[in-house]
């Protein structure tokens, strides 16, 4: 069984903070075919993990944009991360994680590498497609990298149009960063926390085209939101908007977890992570797409010992069975906050815009 952590986010991990960065202007335009964007929006996201954390990654989509990928393989000899970025600016904005290894090596984090203040960060980084959003050579860069990482925080998480999320799509709606937790309450994980932070940006729909509903909301959840059915008028109006027109897309984000797991456990849990991405958006993992899912497993919780396993792997397998049925929980939950959260940019409306009726029954 599990319950919402107290600030049902990625911050509820103890170990974790989160900054963002962004470029928005308030007249930003959309380019249009021959026409060119005007403005900016876009931006980057940065998850600091305090003392490192084991780390790996599964990439899903057909058309990722990525770094330090291969190191987190669980054959491979690094274990631990200090930060992952999350980006917009496509293949450009991974310049970002210069910055982002400039703030981290100012403060002596990475790994030794022997001489007083040599070190190495590792920052994987994964990158959305939003360069359509305002001017085409407008992206996240190695100063919007170290920016985010310094405004990395504990105590709050600002969700929506936001950081990676600012100039992000979700089909055709606004897209952007969300984030959801649980903590486990009973069973061999009981007291471990699973979190996902998502920035949404998918060429896949995340709402049901015939019910208005998001597809990673069902009733029960919907009647936790407070949210109502649509009018048909607003459904028709959705049907209208058409499909998303750029062909570059992709949903990134990292899951993380207090529970002290191994690397190759951690693969686990960003492999678990997607099923809730592909519950949130319909297609999901398309040609079109990069999906990128990182885990990050910081250990600060502390579980009883298993005395009548003595394989190390068998003793993990309840816990990382638990969590990552929790994983695809919260990609799921974040992904709905990411589209709930957003509020419109460039003429992108934001779900809110499109079907303003759903929430009409809890303002009044």
């Amino acid at each position: 069984m599990t319950v919402a952590g107290p600030t049902d986010s990625i911050l509820d991990v103890s170990g974790l903070r989160v900054g963002h960065w962004q470029a928005l202007d308030t007249d930003v335009r959309l380019a249009d075919g021959d026409t060119p964007g005007s403005g900016s929006a876009t931006g980057c996201t940065v998850v600091l993990a305090e003392s490192s954390a084991v780390a790996s990654v599964d990439v899903r989509g057909g058309g990722p944009g990525t770094r330090e990928t291969d190191l987190l393989d669980p054959s491979h000899s690094v274990q631990r991360v200090d930060a992952v970025l999350l980006t917009g600016g496509s293949a450009y904005g991974l310049a970002a994680a210069d910055g982002v290894m400039r703030f981290l090596e100012e403060h002596g984090r990475g790994i030794p590498m022997g001489s007083p203040g040599a070190v190495v960060p590792i920052v994987p980084a994964a990158v959305i497609f939003d360069l359509p959003v305002g001017e085409w050579d407008v992206r996240p860069d190695a100063a919007g990298g170290y920016a985010a990482a310094a405004a990395a925080g504990e105590s709050s998480l600002l969700r929506g149009s936001v950081g990676a999320g600012t100039g992000a799509r979700a089909g055709v709606l606004k897209g952007g960063v969300g984030s959801a937790s649980v903590y486990i309450t009973d069973g061999p994980a009981a007291g471990v926390t699973v979190a996902a932070l998502m920035v949404a940006n998918p060429v896949g729909s995340v709402f049901d085209p015939d019910t208005g509903l998001l597809w990673g909301v069902g009733p029960t959840r919907a009647a936790e939101l407070g949210m109502t059915a649509p009018t048909e008028s607003e459904i028709a109006a959705a049907r209208a908007l058409g499909e998303k027109r750029t062909v570059l897309n992709t949903t990134i984000g990292v899951v993380a977890t207090d529970a002290p797991l191994s690397k190759a456990a951690c693969q686990r849990v960003a492999v678990a992570g997607h099923d809730g991405l592909g519950r949130a958006i319909r297609p999901a993992h398309s040609p079109l797409d990069g999906d990128t899912i990182f885990a990050l497993a910081t250990g600060t919780a502390h579980l009883p010992d298993n005395p009548g396993v003595a394989d190390a792997f068998a003793s993990e397998l309840p816990v990382l069975t638990a969590v990552g049925a929790a994983a695809a929980e919260v990609v799921e939950r974040a992904i709905v906050d990411a589209v709930l959260a957003a509020t419109g940019v460039a003429g992108i409306p934001s779900y809110r815009d499109v079907f303003p009726s759903v929430f009409r029954s809890s303002m009044s």
